[in-house]
């Protein structure tokens, strides 16, 4: 069993960035027509992902506003887990920009391969949904 992770370009020595905050495997019911996983499933994932983030960050409820320069990289396929990584990029008031990569362990190689990434807006809201100002650390 090998344990190589490649970026889009090949690169055998790419990482993920981030810590890995959500894993799942892609079961056939989450395929598209042509067999390959539906691209919101796996955003679907990132946002999850992304808001655990969010929610650790700001000690409290977060709700996702923006996503930015979402890149869907390869194809992901049945029996292939999906890893997020998350990593808070910056904190404004009551925002934070968490970017998000998304990567595949193949089914039966264990390779690992980049399939997207993007940058996420979540704000810091209470309970009667406005934002509120997210703890400095």
């Amino acid at each position: 069993m090998s344990d190589i992770a490649r970026d889009a370009r090949g690169n055998e020595s790419a990482q993920p960035r981030g810590a890995l905050t959500v894993r799942t495997i892609a079961m056939p019911a989450d395929t598209n027509a042509n067999g390959d996983i539906f691209g919101g499933w796996v955003m679907a994932h990132m946002d999850q992902a992304g808001g655990i983030a969010g929610v650790e960050r700001a000690q409290g409820r977060v709700v996702t506003v923006k996503v930015d320069a979402m890149t869907f990289i390869q194809a992901m396929r049945v029996g292939d887990v999906l890893e997020v990584y998350t990593e808070v990029e910056s904190v404004g008031r009551t925002s934070m920009k968490i970017h998000i990569e998304a990567w595949a362990q193949r089914f039966q190689t264990h390779d690992r391969d980049k399939v997207t990434d993007a940058t996420f807006t979540f704000v810091h809201v209470g309970d009667d949904g406005r934002p509120q100002p997210i703890p400095r650390d």
